[in-house]
């Protein structure tokens, strides 16, 4: 995210708690006109600062079982080879380089503990990953920018 203000702070974090929120909303909540709140949103749509807008169900947030992070340490030679391995598989929903202590940090989602625990198996039996360190997430809470 380039050149934001704190009036593009102010839309993003009204659209995280509802995407679909009026224009006249916002420009009221901001103190703003709507046409530059509708310049402002078009504006952070086409430099990617927005990439999208959702939804969240109470459906979908009832039905997410275990959610977590697994740490990986890969041997060096193997970091190609282990991360193609790993977007292969589904319940891994991404897959971030790193610095530091770990390589990669992986974002699991199963449906309950026993395939989280069967998913960290297949993880930790790919060649060329030395070790892993995962930790259950127990709540999510959104931080505004």
């Amino acid at each position: 995210m380039s050149n934001i203000d704190d009036l593009d702070r102010s839309i993003l974090s009204a659209l995280r708690q509802n995407a679909r929120l009026p224009v006249a909303s916002l420009a009221a909540s901001t103190g703003a006109a709507r046409a530059t709140i509708t310049m402002r949103i078009q504006r952070m749509v086409d430099n990617g600062t927005i990439t999208g807008f959702t939804i969240r169900t109470g459906d979908e947030l009832a039905q997410t079982g275990v959610r977590a992070v697994v740490m990986i340490e890969v041997v060096g030679k193997y970091a190609d080879r282990v991360t193609q391995n790993l977007r292969g598989m589904p319940e891994i929903k991404a897959l971030h380089s790193t610095n530091g202590r770990w390589d990669l940090i992986a974002e699991l989602e199963t449906k309950d503990l026993a395939r989280f625990d069967e998913t960290l198996r297949r993880i930790r039996l790919v060649e060329g990953i030395n070790s892993t360190e995962s930790s259950i997430l127990l709540k999510t809470s959104k931080m505004g920018l």
